[in-house]
């Protein structure tokens, strides 16, 4: 098997540090482990533990969407007979880390139990283009590819879910809203594909909820920037980049989240599925118990992948 070099703009031992700092600050939402709690911090994974666990084959195909190095998806085929339903993956990273090598692993699993997948990269904040509005645009004209690839491979365009995994979650979650954007946003592309569901591993939803926390986590002021502004400066890029604010999806919504996470709070998670299903969305919150923020984007790990896989399979009926 061989190493994915991973493109950062950080060490993971200094990524590593960051965020174990980062846990000890106290936010309304937040578990502080430790001395002043008097408990001892739960055994999760490390973002350096998560980074030497990713090795993946390589893809079958690699296919450019755009003319920016950073425009690229990379599909993985099963070999069963068609037509194969896909995974759409798309990893995180604040926005401004890691790169597409962070799901790999996921894409070489899923495809040993007969589903395709088509992890795709973007233009991040610190690419040039990246940010407010071209990360947006990057993530829908991602998607988007697959009509293309479907009769060459024998994809069922019925049966697409996005999963995504942390900021990665954020964005799955809004490639499957942004059929329903308003008029006039520089946010609209195309003919937006209709997933059949999404998974939003631990992401942010509603981008003004959550830049206190995750902005805290990231080191960062990564959703400030990734929108050009606060809320009360730019409250329509915050309308339109969060897809709590186009109720009803119409599509199934499935957030996994692990119950010592720290990056985005419970419950901001539950606030989102009480609305949603209020609206007349299926939507649900799966707490895996004993992991935290990097264990649900790992296969390896048999704490979270097989309800994430079960999670998978129930959207896309496999």
């Amino acid at each position: 098997m061989r190493r994915i070099r991973h493109e950062t703009h950080i060490s993971p031992r200094a990524l590593a540090t960051v965020l174990v700092t980062a846990t000890c600050i106290a936010l309304p939402g937040a578990t502080v482990w430790g001395q002043r709690s008097g408990v001892n911090p739960p055994k999760v994974m490390t973002p350096a533990e998560f980074k030497a666990s990713l090795t993946s084959l390589p893809a079958d195909l690699r296919v450019a969407y755009g003319s920016d190095p950073q425009q690229f998806g990379e599909l993985r085929v099963p070999n069963r007979p068609g037509p194969r339903p896909v995974v759409v993956l798309v990893h995180g990273g604040c926005f401004k880390l890691s790169n597409l090598g962070d799901l790999g692993p996921m894409g070489d699993v899923l495809k040993t139990e007969g589903i395709a997948s088509w992890n795709i990269e973007y233009r991040r904040l610190a690419d040039s283009g990246g940010g407010w509005p071209g990360t947006f645009l990057d993530v829908g004209n991602a998607v988007d590819p697959l009509r293309a690839l479907a009769a060459a491979r024998n994809l069922d365009l019925g049966r697409v879910v996005l999963v995504g995994h942390s900021a990665g979650g954020h964005l799955a979650h809004w490639a499957a809203s942004r059929g329903r954007l308003r008029d006039g946003s520089p946010l609209r592309s195309g003919t937006p594909l209709v997933p059949a569901g999404v998974i939003n591993l631990a992401g942010p939803i509603n981008l003004a909820d959550h830049i206190a926390h995750y902005e805290t986590m990231c080191r960062d002021t990564v959703i400030t920037t990734l929108t050009g502004g606060t809320p009360a400066a730019v409250p329509d890029r915050y309308a339109d980049a969060s897809p709590n604010r186009r109720l009803p999806l119409g599509v199934p919504q499935v957030l996994i989240w692990g119950e010592h996470e720290n990056f985005v709070p419970q419950s901001l998670a539950q606030s989102h599925v009480d609305v949603a299903t209020k609206a007349g969305d299926r939507a649900r919150l799966v707490i895996i118990p004993a992991v935290g923020h990097f264990e649900l984007a790992s296969p390896r790990d048999q704490r979270a992948w097989p309800t994430v896989l079960a999670a998978i399979r129930s959207i896309l009926e496999v």
